[in-house]
């Protein structure tokens, strides 16, 4: 059975929610009404490949092909998907938290250019903080310090109250990435 590398693990663990609803709508098709508005917001955000592949998966295909002309982070997202299906053990685990050496970089880009006024990127972080709010443990803090660190906070006291010791790794290197920018 295919197991995901490393990097594709991570980035398919910072879309678990995503990834693991398109697999549970895969099997039972009476989901799909759920997903479409998270397919439909997708595609305003600017994510039109991705979401015109998860919707031929939708319709059956389950072809390597899919992964054709994607970046790297719509890729993993896809292939997470195709291998989910195939096994169920190889889904990210949506209570997880991806490694903060990879889920830094992506984010602290985002948070630069949003707080340089890209409405592209403000809208979404926006959808990612929503998504966030509905996840247990750190995520959920996670979601809600991204609108404080848009507007400059960068405290890592004030960003991590009530985080545990992985969820404050990952603000540390979050950090670090927007110092860097």
């Amino acid at each position: 059975m295919a197991k995901l590398p490393e990097k594709t693990k991570q980035i398919a663990q910072v879309h678990a929610q995503l990834i693991n609803t398109v697999v549970m709508a895969c099997h039972n098709k009476a989901l799909l009404p759920q997903l479409e508005p998270v397919l439909q917001s997708s595609t305003q955000n600017g994510w039109v490949d991705l979401v015109a592949r998860i919707r031929k998966i939708l319709a059956g295909s389950r072809n390597s092909k899919l992964l054709i002309g994607l970046d790297e982070e719509d890729a993993g997202i896809i292939l997470a998907i195709l291998v989910g299906l195939q096994d169920a053990t190889q889904l990210p685990k949506i209570e997880e938290q991806a490694d903060s050496k990879f889920a830094a970089p992506g984010l602290a880009k985002m948070i630069d250019a949003a707080s340089k006024g890209d409405v592209k990127a403000l809208s979404v972080l926006g959808d990612m903080a929503e998504q966030m709010a509905s996840t247990p443990g750190d995520i959920r803090y996670l979601g809600g310090m991204i609108r404080p660190m848009i507007n400059g906070e960068r405290d890592l006291k004030t960003l991590t109250r009530n985080m545990d010791e992985k969820g404050i790794k990952l603000v540390e290197g979050l950090l670090e990435e927007l110092a860097n920018l």
